[in-house]
């Protein structure tokens, strides 16, 4: 996985109001891909949440998937 690239979070994150299943960008690639800078933004473009992950709460969206939206708290 490289900077810009869109992923999957892989397990929910309460405290920022993220679900398994949301899909983010990374924006910056930690020791070689361990870990992850992933920013998490609303519909309007809004910044939800920019968290630094390890490799195991991601992954890459497959080509057989389809996006999904859903509301998020005010």
């Amino acid at each position: 996985m490289k900077e810009h690239e869109p992923v999957v979070l892989t397990k929910s994150i309460p405290d920022h109001g993220l679900l398994a299943g949301d899909v983010g960008a990374i924006v910056h690639v930690y020791k070689q891909g361990q870990a992850f800078e992933v920013e998490f933004v609303a519909g309007n473009g809004t910044t939800v949440a920019v968290i630094t992950l390890d490799r195991s709460a991601v992954r890459s969206i497959s080509g057989s998937e389809i996006l999904h939206v859903r509301k998020i708290p005010a």
